[in-house]
């Protein structure tokens, strides 16, 4: 985790894309990677959840942001 206010943010879909998937950074400053990109933080999903959902759901409850595109 980052020393800042929140650990990072969390975005479903880039703005500009077609599709959704979840990407991460840590800082608004930087880039959004794909989540995978990311293998500390990946939660196996359940077949039923969408990918990445897990992974969001726990980064949510360890103070990450959701935004918006």
């Amino acid at each position: 985790m980052t020393p800042s206010s929140h650990p990072g943010q969390m975005i479903w879909k880039l703005p500009g894309a077609s599709d959704t998937a979840l990407h991460l950074r840590h800082h608004p400053s930087e880039p959004w990677r794909f989540y995978q990109e990311f293998p500390q933080y990946v939660r196996p999903d359940p077949p039923e959840f969408s990918q990445g959902y897990a992974t969001f759901l726990a980064l949510l409850n360890q103070g990450w942001e959701a935004v918006r595109s």
